[in-house]
Order: structure tokens, then sequence, then C-alpha cells
């Protein structure tokens, strides 16, 4: 695994090995701290969107490890305008030990791994958040004990996230199914490649517009805001086609009676999500995004320790 840009691009083997070292350093972690396994090294982050979990979570992770993080705004480069997504790449990599980048188009992130001598994460791209992705599956395992045989619902728009999560459960053997109005589905490019991976995995990756044959059976109900980061211009149709597919406590008691609640954050309550479920007894909203910093130290140790 040279570069962590998506999870259709990861093994499955790798991704159980990058589990079994996020719980590793979780618990070591708990135990009293880190090893310093990251020593000297430095990770650039460079967003050209705001972000609370992605850069605290990197840059603790990197302190964890005894390693440094250096943040870069988005004034201080202009990706794409000022300067050049390849020559940033070249830069930095005579810089830094790796690149963390959180973009609006993935076509940035792919450049950047292209030119650079070092690591590259994508940090969230308008096609997938694989760092969210890898989280979830470490969260769901360790609730529940296992990945293979469980059903996950997705329900909301088919966006980046909910990319991940169809190339990461297909992955591990968790059947996936997306639920969202006409027209915001998952794109058939990411269905297809999903349902490659489910074939070898024995899960299935399904869709439909209603959420409630979603939620049926599902161990895992999962959404994400209606209207995401450079999708402002929309926000307002949004708001009027997906009130349907809120998750509340209707849509709650429709899955099975352990049924984790799940949100990547921030989250916009009162639409896609109720205070009622987001703070239930089903929500385990803030340890999924505790495992942010576990997980990405996982891929941090993967890519930059050798």
């Amino acid at each position: 695994m040279k570069h962590f840009l998506s999870l259709a691009d990861v093994s499955a083997e790798e991704i159980w090995r990058l589990l079994e070292l996020a719980r590793a350093l979780k618990e070591e972690w708990q135990r009293g701290g880190n090893r310093p396994l990251l020593a000297g090294k430095a990770l650039a982050m460079l967003f050209q969107k705001p972000s609370l979990r992605t850069r605290v979570s990197f840059e603790r992770g990197m302190q964890h490890l005894g390693g440094h993080a250096l943040y870069i705004s988005p004034h201080e480069v202009g990706l794409g305008s000022r300067e050049s997504v390849a020559d940033v790449a070249r830069v930095l990599s005579r810089y830094v030990d790796g690149i963390m980048a959180r973009v609006f188009e993935h076509r940035h992130v792919e450049e950047l791994a292209r030119h650079s001598r070092v690591p590259v994460i994508n940090g969230l791209s308008d096609y997938s958040h694989p760092c969210q992705g890898l989280s979830d599956l470490f969260t769901i395992w360790e609730k529940k004990g296992t990945l293979q045989g469980l059903k996950l619902a997705f329900v909301g728009d088919g966006n980046n996230v909910a990319t991940s999560l169809a190339f990461g459960c297909a992955k591990v053997g968790i059947d996936f199914v997306c639920a969202s109005p006409p027209g915001y589905g998952l794109p058939e490019a990411v269905v297809r490649r999903a349902r490659e991976f489910a074939s070898e995995s024995g899960s299935k990756v399904e869709l439909t517009d209603d959420p409630y044959a979603a939620a049926r059976d599902a161990h895992i109900l999962y959404t994400d805001v209606w209207a995401s980061m450079g999708q402002e211009a929309e926000a307002e149709v949004r708001r009027r086609v997906f009130p349907p597919y809120q998750v509340n406590a209707r849509l709650v008691a429709a899955a099975r009676p352990d049924v984790l609640v799940m949100h990547c954050l921030p989250a916009h309550r009162g639409e896609e999500i109720t205070d009622e479920v987001a703070d239930g007894p089903h929500s385990i909203l803030f340890d999924q995004a505790e495992n942010r910093l576990h997980a990405q130290k996982a891929i941090l140790v993967a890519l930059l320790k050798g």
C-alpha cells in the first residue's frame, strides 16, 4: 500500500491488517500511550475544506506516535490555482514524509499521488472518504465483535461517505444497502465496482428508494448530511426532497432491536437525524468520531513507518 486514496484500492487483507493495527494502537494508548513509531516523521496536512475531526485527529495522531503535523490552509497554497497540484506535490514531498489532503476534487489527490515522492492520504474528496470508511469499519467491529454477515443501511445522499462504505462493506463481507431519493443514489460505476468486491466476499450491495425496506433487519443505520460542502446551491432543493429519509425514532424501530446508529458528523440535527436518535441509546456517533484518531494512526504507521 503506497497511498491511501480510496478503499476500492485497498485489498480486504490490507483492510484487516489496518483494523488489527488500529485496535492494537488504541489499546496501547488506553494503557498509557503509544510508542514513538513515527519519531522524526512529519505529515503535511493540506486543506481546501475546513474540518474539525480530520484536522484534530491527524494532528493528534502524529503527536501520539512521536511525529509532527503541519497544517496548510487553503489560502497558503491555492491548490491548482496559485500553484499547480503537481508542483505542490513535488515541493511538499521534499520537505515531509507524508501528505494528507482534504480536497474538493478527487483528481487532485490522484495527481498529488502521481507526483509525490511520499505517501498521500485522501482526507476527503468529492468521490470518497476512505479514512472515515476505515474508522467506521473499526467501530462496527469493536461494537459487534465481527463484520461478516452484518447488514448496514445507509439512508440519504449517495455521496462520498456512502461510496467508501459501499466499497469497505463489500470487501469485508457486510451487506450494504443504500436508500436514496430518485436521482440522488450512488453512481452506477460505484455500485458496479462495489458489487464486484461483494461477489468475492459473499456479501450484497443493493439500492432502494424505500428507507424502511433498507432499515429492515439492519444491524447498522447510517446517515450523513443532505447537502455536502460544495453543494450549498442545492441545499434548499434537497431540504424539500430528503425529509422522508430522516433517521428518526420510527425508522430506528424498523431495524433490529440492537441496531447501531452512525453519522460521520457534522450533523444537521433536525434534518437528516433527530436529537432523539443522535443522543439516544442506539447512537454511537461519538465513539465513531473518537475512532477516527486510532484508525488514522494505523494508516500513518502503515504508510510512514517504513
